[in-house]
């Protein structure tokens, strides 16, 4: 409220037109007092679109946004994203902000920067605006912008956030459409916001929405925060493509790639080389997958706003390309050796971002491939399809997943098979927890004095070795070490490494790692006849997030599984004193298993953990808690040997 009140105060002593009604409106607003790790509150959020009758589109937006904390500076700051392709431009685009001190600073041309919105991408015709006063920002000042845009969109619908993780107070879309035209909605992850319709125009309007709390194991701000989808249109066809059904979707994205997949002759000539040696229709299929995951990624953005492939003789040709290109000439490849594949769109980054009851292909940032097997071909990632059968899913993009796996994000999500008449939206594959898995076996040696010499032996598959092979191929070799040095000797202060030594099977989806180390004094010595020690050395992935008593979001759980034996050779002169006993722990979304034993002479010990996967309602927070906290208590006891 004192923020408030300075900003009206301040916004009072400025004159006319220095800042516009509508900001100083936004700056005057009482915001609720949050909590303190709440950097800024959006006091105002609007979007204004007119159609024309034509299609083209004018969009009027406005910003406001209040700074609560240092970090909270970077949310002052303005950013408009236009389509140069579709004929997009941002045609005027101001920003102020008002000092708590009174003064006011105003943004134009000069300080306007005009970017490429991937600058990975080597052309892309999305750019966006922008406007920073992050640098020029103090607690408790008011950034506000408006910009002015137009646009030719390729498809008659429209998405309206209504907040990002900030709270807002106003958020307001507004469409106002020519004469006879009608909208449809739908929202998304709130209850159904009806439109206040007024002639043609149709306001969605929420307010005083709380801000969402970043938590670990959460689903995505875009999964939780509330958004209506906009459909509009009139009886007499536009250019703009209108979608009633993911039929209809799946039709249209035939149409604009099927074309582009015809292999020409040196695309059969290396797809029937790469594949001479195959027996089997999987082994074809990971012969060519692996040779076009190996093309360079490299992102060239031009027509229908991204969708359509460049030809497979071009991506052939130069050995380059990104998703899409990467999807559609590995379509070229298996037809020429006679099997059939679809591409398939897909959300890469929010498995449950894509929501059926609305056909359209904005949902979407991502191109895979879908290649059809006979019953001989076994994988987990394949699905059943109604009228094209068994479907082999692959990510021909993510060079760390091999054929037959498939990249966590993607797993459960709903993506369309852009099969024309026979495409649809279907749910992907979920890799059962026995495909994500790590087995390590450890050799300890222990003495008198309580050190030991450790040997470590750790199998991977599935995405648990894609993680390890995305890590080791991305690093550095020192860089590499330094890191499995920190997680080895998390439990083993001062451990000293004589061997880390990595081996990849991508082809086989396996990863291997061997590591040895000493270290000093790891188990504690008592009155020289006592030694306590943990026999769990090496860790797994922890779940320190769960230490929070309280958390507002659902929890969501990877599939995995993990075991471990360690074998302990007790040094000379010391027996067992005391041993902790078995464990076993059954829950709705995992089981684990510990046991300890003396067997030829050794301490053995196991544990065994699979984790299903799983979306916890929030209510049930407390069960995941208590699972893991018996888990973690488990790992944790220790072992106690005694001089005979």
């Amino acid at each position: 409220v004192a923020l408030a009140a300075a900003s009206v105060s301040a916004l009072a002593a400025v004159a006319g037109d220095d800042v516009p009604a509508w900001l100083r409106q936004a700056a005057a607003s009482s915001a609720p007092t949050y909590e303190k790790d709440v950097p800024a509150v959006v006091l105002h959020d609007e979007s204004i679109v007119t159609i024309g009758d034509d299609g083209r589109i004018t969009t009027v937006n406005t910003f406001a946004v209040r700074v609560l904390t240092r970090e909270g500076r970077a949310y002052a700051d303005a950013v408009e994203h236009y389509d140069a392709d579709s004929g997009g431009k941002v045609r005027e685009m101001r920003a102020w902000l008002v000092r708590p001190d009174g003064s006011i600073k105003k943004y134009g041309k000069d300080e306007t920067l005009d970017l490429a919105t991937d600058l990975e991408q080597v052309y892309n015709e999305t750019r966006k605006r922008v406007i920073s006063a992050e640098d020029d920002a103090d607690v408790g000042a008011v950034f506000g912008y408006q910009a002015v845009t137009e646009e030719r969109p390729f498809f008659p619908q429209n998405v309206w956030a209504f907040q990002s993780r900030l709270p807002t107070l106003v958020s307001r879309f507004t469409m106002t459409l020519p004469a006879g035209w009608r909208a449809s909605s739908v929202t998304f992850n709130a209850a159904k916001v009806e439109p206040t319709v007024t002639g043609s125009s149709y306001t969605w309007e929420m307010r005083n929405l709380q801000p969402i709390a970043p938590e670990v194991a959460s689903p995505s701000v875009a999964t939780l925060a509330p958004r209506v989808a906009v459909s509009y249109g009139s009886a007499t066809p536009t250019a703009a493509r209108s979608f009633d059904t993911w039929v209809d979707v799946s039709r249209w994205y035939a149409e604009l790639s099927d074309a582009q997949s015809e292999p020409d002759d040196a695309i059969a000539t290396k797809a029937r080389a790469l594949t001479a040696n195959a027996k089997t229709e999987l082994e074809k299929i990971r012969a060519i997958g692996s040779y076009v995951q190996n093309l360079q990624y490299i992102s060239i953005q031009i027509g229908i706003g991204g969708y359509r492939p460049h030809s497979a003789r071009e991506v052939f040709a130069k050995q380059y390309g990104d998703c899409k290109d990467k999807a559609n000439l590995m379509r070229a490849m298996l037809k020429a050796v006679k099997i059939d594949s679809y591409l398939i769109l897909i959300r890469a980054d929010d498995r449950s971002f894509v929501r059926e009851e609305w056909p359209s292909p904005t949902q979407f940032n991502h191109c895979i491939i879908a290649v059809r097997v006979g019953d001989e071909t076994n994988a987990s990632a394949i699905v059943q399809h109604a009228s094209l059968g068994r479907l082999l899913i692959f990510d021909a993009t993510d060079d760390s997943t091999p054929v037959g796996d498939l990249p966590d994000d993607e797993q459960g999500s709903f993506a369309l098979v852009a099969a024309g008449d026979k495409g649809a939206l279907i749910r992907m594959p979920v890799i059962p927890s026995e495909g994500n898995r790590t087995d390590r076996e450890v050799e300890l040696g222990l003495t008198a004095d309580g050190s030991i010499t450790a040997i470590v032996r750790e199998r991977t598959i599935g995405q648990a070795a894609a993680q390890e092979r995305r890590m080791f191929k991305g690093l550095k070799r020192g860089d590499y070490a330094k890191i499995i040095e920190r997680w080895a000797g998390r439990g083993a202060t001062g451990a000293k490494f004589t061997k880390i030594e990595p081996t990849d099977n991508q082809v086989e989806g396996r990863f291997a790692l061997d590591v040895e180390f000493t270290a000093d004094r790891y188990a504690q010595t008592m009155q020289d006849r006592l030694l306590v020690f943990q026999p769990a050395v090496v860790s797994r992935t922890g779940t320190g997030w769960l230490a929070d008593p309280k958390r507002k979001h659902s929890i969501m759980l990877e599939g995995t599984a993990f075991t471990e034996t360690v074998r302990v050779k007790l040094p000379a002169g010391f027996d067992v004193d005391e041993m902790p006993d078995a464990v076993k722990i059954s829950s709705e979304f995992g089981t684990y298993s510990a046991t300890y034993e003396m067997k030829d002479g050794q301490l053995v010990f196991t544990r065994s953990l699979v984790q299903r996967a799983a979306t916890i309602p929030v209510e049930k927070y407390g069960d995941v808690r208590t699972f893991f906290g018996r888990v973690r208590a488990s790992e944790e006891a220790p072992i106690v040997l005694a001089r005979k």
